[in-house]
């Protein structure tokens, strides 16, 4: 029956205790408040957002393959004048003449 009891002290006339440190414990990391509010959420997005990201990503491709079949086509109209460009030059160069010997 003489057991001690335990009371924890909240506040006594209006001052609340200091707390008790313990000095062989870890400090806690600081983190900020948008870190904590954010945690997590970067890895895992909103499922209601699964529409937007649809979109967009359709969005995306179409952009992709219009750049990449305007590309082509420029690569061809610069082959086919190349190609033009050369055999003008050729007809108004007149017949070639090589002096080198064969063997």
């Amino acid at each position: 029956m003489n057991d001690p009891i335990e009371v924890e002290v909240l506040e006594v006339d209006g001052m609340a205790p200091r707390p008790h440190v313990d000095e062989a414990a870890p400090e806690p990391q600081q983190t900020h408040s948008w870190q904590q509010g954010w945690q997590g959420r970067v890895k895992q997005l909103d499922m209601r957002w699964w529409p937007l990201w649809v979109v967009l990503g359709v969005i995306a491709l179409g952009l992709l393959l219009t750049v990449g079949v305007v590309v082509g086509v420029l690569l061809l109209v610069v082959k086919i004048v190349g190609g033009l460009v050369g055999s003008v030059l050729r007809l108004f160069a007149g017949p070639v003449t090589d002096t080198r010997l064969r063997r």
